[in-house]
């Protein structure tokens, strides 16, 4: 294995919640409705594939531009009080760090991504940060773990990922990586797809021993 590339909500930070509870407000305030599937459907979503999602399937009244805006927004002023970083997983990073060089492959844009590293002071270590808005396609689409593994210049069955959700567990599978899963305890995971990881976390600490072992 030559590098180790992570997912950022649910892995590093405990935003999928935040993510909800703010799409979920925003839309009722502007005349969409909520369905039992959105929250699943959208998870490794890039910008634009759930800004559209909002408007067209939840019938928000709003563009997907200006739906993506007032959504980033109102996460950014939640980051502004300290993103929710996840117990150790700052310390985590700085251990894999050591060994191996590391990415970030998110569905966060970009001011998100940034907020959390500066938070954590981990920009100079981790060498790759990229949101699916800087692809193609979002999770489970590969496009975000390969452009991370090119802009590493690893070969992507080189490089770990770690991920938490189905739509990411399935993206990084795609590009065909080692998968190593934190499932995330609030949105567990589709079973038949957590078998396909090559282990099972039941905390991000785990991770640096479980790469050596």
């Amino acid at each position: 294995m030559d590098a180790v590339v992570f997912d950022l909500d649910g892995v590093l930070v405990d935003s999928e919640r935040m993510w909800d509870e703010v799409r979920q407000g925003i839309v009722a305030e502007h005349g969409g409705t909520w369905t039992a599937e959105a929250t699943r459907a959208q998870q490794g979503m890039s910008t634009p594939e759930w800004a559209r999602y909002l408007v067209e399937e939840l019938g928000a009244k709003l563009t997907p531009e200006r739906i993506a805006e007032v959504v980033i927004s109102a996460m950014a002023d939640r980051y502004a009080e300290g993103p929710p970083v996840i117990t150790g997983a700052a310390e985590t990073v700085r251990a894999v760090a050591e060994r191996y060089p590391v990415a970030i492959a998110s569905s966060s844009p970009p001011v998100l991504i940034k907020a959390f590293l500066e938070a954590t002071e981990l920009i100079g270590l981790v060498r790759v940060a990229l949101s699916s808005e800087q692809v193609a396609a979002g999770k489970p689409a590969p496009d975000v773990y390969l452009e991370a593994a090119r802009q590493l210049g690893v070969e992507p069955t080189a490089c770990a990922a770690v991920e938490d959700t189905t739509n990411g567990l399935r993206s990084a599978l795609a590009a065909g990586m080692t998968v190593y899963a934190v499932p995330n305890p609030h949105f567990p995971p589709d079973p038949a797809v957590l078998a396909q990881a090559a282990k099972v976390l039941d905390d991000i600490t785990d991770l640096p021993k479980t790469l050596t072992d």
